[in-house]
């Protein structure tokens, strides 16, 4: 890839664009976000935080986004992290100020395009992107190709009914904090020093994660998994008790194929979302 491409990960809490060239972030800016500030604010914010990187040499913006978005329209509903968006025409918005191809997707899926393009998924045709931190979201690529499904919702396994809730009140940052009140980063220091507490928790944790799993691999067969994401930074600490959760899984020769993987690229977020432009241009890798 030799354009210049920017990607755009909207997050909860801030902003970050990066010029990316040649598979490698250029340059890369943060920008915090109130929540609190209105629709407009929020976009204004935006607009101007990306005009410090665009110039000529810029050829397609892609934008990543935590929730539910139309990809032709390019119209996005409901941000849960930024309340004042409900119904934002951001691809309209976007092209009226820069007029270059603007192409916007779910996060997660961003993910799974970026690990499909950049990372360890490019050794696998069919395989699921898995993104744990906050929540529990998945992109899924089927014969190398992402699949949105209706308004890019394809993949929502953090949704599917669990005990007495979802999946990503138990596969989540969600778990720690309502269960032992504390962040999953702190735990994970406490189980490097051997903590048992939480080890414990990581256990329960894993066990959890491989419920969810399962679920992936009866729904979609792939040859691999790839874990993204704050926590999955931690797999040493629970990835015997997912092993040990995937024993009950009734396709044993299934398992035995499975490759389960954790993401190592930096910056994935920018590259997935700079990815999307890959895509849809048909440019060269």
């Amino acid at each position: 890839m030799n354009r210049e491409l920017l990607g755009v990960d909207i997050g909860g809490t801030n902003f970050k664009i990066g010029k990316v060239k040649n598979s490698t972030i250029e340059k890369e800016i943060s920008i915090d976000v109130d929540i609190s500030l209105t629709e407009d604010e929020t976009i204004d914010t935006l607009l101007k935080s990306i005009d410090r990187l665009v110039n000529s040499d810029i050829h397609g913006i892609g934008v990543g986004v935590p929730g539910v978005v139309d990809p032709i329209t390019g119209i996005i509903y409901d941000i849960q992290n930024i309340p004042a968006w409900k119904e934002i025409p951001l691809k309209e918005i976007l092209q009226r100020r820069y007029d270059l191809p603007i192409f916007i997707n779910n996060d997660a899926n961003c993910f799974a395009l970026g690990e499909k393009i950049f990372g360890k998924g490019r050794h696998y045709e069919n395989f699921v992107g898995l993104s744990i931190g906050t929540g529990l979201g998945m992109g899924i690529i089927i014969n190398n190709q992402l699949y949105n499904g209706v308004l890019c919702g394809a993949g929502e396994i953090g949704m599917l009914y669990y005990k007495d809730s979802i999946i990503e009140k138990y596969a989540s940052s969600f778990f720690f904090s309502t269960n032992y009140d504390r962040s999953a980063k702190e735990l994970s220091e406490m189980a490097e020093k051997g903590n048992t507490l939480a080890l414990k928790a990581f256990d329960e944790f894993g066990q959890h994660l491989g419920e969810a799993l399962k679920n992936i691999l009866y729904m979609y067969a792939p040859e691999a998994i790839i874990l993204g994401g704050s926590i999955s930074k931690a797999y040493p600490h629970f990835k015997k008790a997912i092993q040990s959760s995937l024993k009950s899984f009734a396709y044993q020769k299934q398992i035995e194929n499975l490759k389960i993987k954790t993401s190592d690229q930096p910056g994935l977020p920018i590259l997935g979302a700079a990815a999307l432009c890959l895509q849809e241009l048909n440019y060269p890798l």
